[in-house]
């Protein structure tokens, strides 16, 4: 195989191994909570938002770490390892403990960290700068369809079902967790890549992960590297990006699993409320897949920059929170494992859950396409720093919006939302007229952006 065959084996591996691996965990989170309303052992009390809520504080922390470990250690172990754990998170749920659960939530934060940071390295190594535009779609369309499968087996697994057994919970966590191994297993067949590069090349992400044979000098690149990310973190630009950045945060929170909850607890659905929750996965995933197609991979065509995206996005959801809004119970994100008898403005819509699913996903994938697009841009030089920032701060407001989720009805989760998007795509505007301005003034075409 020659060594660009090589290289596309692996970013296809890659992928593929996190759509296992995500297949697995993406349906914990969105079942979760529902899950643990239903438990009937009187011994277990765990939240899965409060959950969630340290898995994403955790993992902002470790992202402060994840590079000089990813060094010492190598990408492909660090994903085996990191593997590993997800797979004993949701295995958790197989027998639930309360301390085994949110020991497993802290140590999955820190796998997280150093997955992604792994993930970025590995697929860095396999690519170069004209092959990485299509190997992120490879691997982002491959890393999607993991919202797809997992929720079309929840769907399935739980059609007809009021109430979720021991029986049931057993069965699908089992399976959950043999589906993570083998995306863990998969990792060992990525093939390492011989390092081309001549000695004077300078390479951004390999200046912070790069292979050394003394410990020293990796620990002396990841201090580097971290000195590095605290200057960019409070640059005007960066700034301004974090708002965004706090949106998709936000966002990620309610799509993955606060919405799947408020389905799941809609006692007007009848025998159907559990299983939509599985249904309303695979139409979040559809819209990711969908737009992450649309404005990423076919980005290089748009002669309009990147605001016009972001403009419908923000416009999509804000449609998708208005009909919730009317569609939802208000106590639907925190009600009692009986569910909710309530109604909002309207007699609860199966189809207008489905469409706002939809919505939710593609509003999202128009965020962070373009997101992912302008730090690549605005930061080229010190990508990797960058995008940490990135990870970090929608990684904690993550956290916090898991956190207040066990607290707040519906009407202020989606008010916060709503204003957190409006601000974020006032300050994305404003970063991406200043990309503009500074591309004219060195006479390029907007649209190369």
């Amino acid at each position: 195989m020659s060594s660009e065959g090589k290289k596309l084996f692996n970013i296809i591996i890659l992928g593929v191994s996190f759509m296992f691996m995500f297949t697995a965990f993406q349906s914990c989170g969105n079942i979760a909570q529902t899950v643990i309303m239903n438990l009937n052992n009187t011994d277990f009390h765990g939240s899965g938002y409060t959950s969630m809520s340290i898995i994403y504080g955790v993992l902002s922390a470790s992202n402060l770490i994840s590079p000089s470990l990813v060094a010492v250690v190598g990408p492909q172990f660090s994903m085996v390892i990191s593997g590993v754990f997800y797979s004993l998170y949701i295995a958790v749920f197989i027998q639930p403990a309360t301390w085994a659960f949110y020991t497993a939530s802290v140590l999955i934060g820190i796998a997280a960290a150093v997955l992604w940071t792994a993930q970025g390295n590995c697929l860095t190594e396999n690519s170069d700068e004209n092959t990485i535009g299509r190997n992120s779609g490879i691997f982002w369309a491959l890393l999607q369809f993991s919202l797809i499968f997992g929720n079309l087996y929840i769907y399935f697994a739980w059609q007809g079902k009021t109430h979720i057994s021991e029986s049931d919970r057993r069965t699908v966590f089992i399976a959950l967790t043999v589906i993570s191994l083998v995306g863990t297993v998969l990792f060992f067949l990525i093939r390492k890549q011989e390092d081309t590069k001549a000695p004077g090349d300078d390479d951004s992400t390999n200046e912070i992960l790069g292979e050394s044979s003394s410990a020293r000098n990796k620990m002396v690149r990841a201090v580097a590297a971290f000195k590095k990310s605290i200057t960019l973190s409070f640059t005007k630009e960066m700034l301004l990006l974090s708002v965004t950045t706090a949106y998709t945060g936000l966002v990620l929170t309610f799509s993955s699993g606060v919405y799947g909850t408020c389905i799941g607890a809609v006692n007007r659905f009848g025998s159907e409320e559990k299983s939509l929750i599985g249904l309303s996965g695979i139409f979040i995933g559809v819209g990711e897949i969908l737009g992450g197609g649309v404005f990423g991979l076919l980005s290089k065509k748009s002669r309009s920059g990147r605001n016009p995206v972001v403009m419908l996005g923000i416009l999509v959801h804000f449609i998708a929170f208005y009909l919730i809004f009317f569609n939802m119970p208000n106590d639907a994100p925190i009600a009692p494992m009986e569910g909710t008898d309530q109604v909002a403005y309207m007699t609860p819509s199966e189809e207008v859950a489905m469409l706002c699913s939809f919505l939710l996903g593609l509003g999202d994938s128009c965020f962070n396409t373009q997101l992912l697009s302008i730090l690549g841009f605005l930061y080229s030089e010190d990508s990797a720093p960058a995008f940490a920032i990135f990870k970090f701060v929608q990684s904690i407001c993550a956290a916090v919006a898991y956190f207040y989720s066990n607290y707040f009805v519906l009407q202020w989760q989606l008010l916060i939302m709503v204003l957190v998007g409006f601000f974020g795509t006032i300050t994305f505007f404003t970063v991406e007229w200043g990309a503009a301005a500074a591309l004219a003034a060195r006479g390029s075409d907007y649209s190369s952006i």
